[in-house]
């Protein structure tokens, strides 16, 4: 290849990328957006100004909202102690059984080991 084909295909593709870039910055921007497009993410004023009286930073939470915060905390708090119990038992279980081990008469008289 020459030096003049190099040069013409590298500019070319550099004008393909750089009407695409136009292209999208454009439609990023919203030039072009269709109004379906508006309707899918802004929402009409008198909604927007409900969904903000609805209830402000600062005021207390509706008492169903407050009972099933309440309901998922006990659950997790539930779910977690029964893991940690389960994993306690679990490891109690081991050293039970790693004492049965090492206490039981074997007929050859050989200590296990970790045994003392």
């Amino acid at each position: 290849m020459t030096w003049r084909q190099v040069f013409l295909l590298s500019g070319f593709s550099a004008l393909v990328l750089l009407s695409m870039l136009g292209e999208g910055t454009a439609q990023a921007a919203g030039e072009e957006a269709s109004p379906d497009a508006k309707q899918k993410i802004f929402m009409q004023e008198s909604d927007a100004s409900n969904f903000l009286k609805r209830r402000g930073k600062r005021s207390p939470k509706p008492q169903d909202e407050v009972n099933a915060e309440n309901r998922q905390k006990l659950r997790a708090d539930e779910l977690r102690r029964e893991y940690y119990e389960e994993q306690r038992n679990e490891s109690e279980n081991f050293v039970e059984e790693q004492n049965d081990d090492c206490h039981a008469p074997e007929e050859n008289h050989l200590v296990p080991p970790g045994c003392t």
